[in-house]
């Protein structure tokens, strides 16, 4: 999406050079034309002029369409001028314009609207563009799948408008433990997926450890009473070869194999 932005960039800065273009070429025409309309009156005074005591007179008499023609054209020229002005401003205020706006539909299509993070239909597109710079790089390139832990009870003890707001602050609670190079996906209703760019598998514990602790902060707000909110965790590291099928599906794997433990410990700590 990043190289997208940077091609409409790129597109919009030749539009508008293109523009400034033809501003300099009306400007050039106008002096052309002024230098025209001077040529023209010294053609006409010139053959006047005498020499006389040291002094240059002018004697010339010009008839009244003359005169009437060159203040006809000049008028012409400064309408013409301003017009052409007034137009090349129009159609930069729209370029302007429209790249904002066809800028801010391309970002609603890739974001979340409740998260504010990426949703799933620009993961691949991110993937892809993650994984040939891991390729180019030589460096790790690691996946997280992260799911919220009964979030089921969550919508039916404290209702969806509540569900809501905790997925928005679990997103928020991820970008926050990651870096800009990072990428954070909402990839489902209740799972999210984070890309960590030269990160291996070992490395992106710290991140799983940022995040536990961010947790057991938001847990001790006491934001949802008698609950605390989990989440179990999936990671996959990338290898020249694999997809990112084969990664989620990896990611998959850990991420339910994590559920699973979380619950066996829980119900040890219950004396089940």
């Amino acid at each position: 999406m990043h190289q997208q932005t940077e091609g409409v960039l790129a597109q919009v800065s030749q539009q508008l050079s293109q523009l400034e273009k033809r501003d300099g070429e009306l400007w050039l025409i106008v002096s052309l034309a002024g230098l025209l309309v001077g040529a023209g009156l010294l053609a006409v005074l010139y053959p006047a002029a005498f020499l006389k005591q040291g002094s240059i007179h002018f004697e010339i008499t010009v008839s009244r369409p003359l005169v009437l023609g060159l203040v006809a054209l000049l008028a012409l020229l400064n309408t013409y001028l301003l017009t052409r002005r007034l137009e090349i401003r129009r159609l930069r205020e729209e370029l302007i314009s429209r790249t904002i706006q066809q800028e801010l539909t391309q970002q609603q299509s890739f974001t979340d609207p409740l998260t504010e993070i990426y949703n799933r239909h620009s993961l691949e597109e991110m993937a892809g563009r993650f994984m040939s710079q891991a390729r180019r790089s030589k460096k790790p390139l690691t996946l997280m799948l992260i799911d919220v832990d009964q979030f089921k009870q969550v919508n039916t003890r404290f209702g969806h408008l509540t569900g809501d707001v905790v997925l928005a602050n679990t997103a928020a609670l991820l970008k926050n433990c990651v870096r800009g190079s990072d990428a954070v996906f909402r990839y489902g209703g209740d799972e999210f997926l984070i890309i960590l760019a030269d990160t291996s598998k070992s490395d992106a514990r710290h991140v799983v450890d940022r995040i536990r602790a961010g947790l057991v902060e938001w847990n001790r707000a006491g934001h949802l009473e008698k609950f605390e909110l989990s989440l179990s965790i999936g990671v996959a590291e990338w290898a020249e070869g694999k997809t990112l099928d084969v990664l989620l599906d990896n990611a998959d794997h850990g991420m339910y194999a994590a559920k699973a433990e979380q619950k066996l410990s829980k119900g040890k700590s219950a004396g089940v």
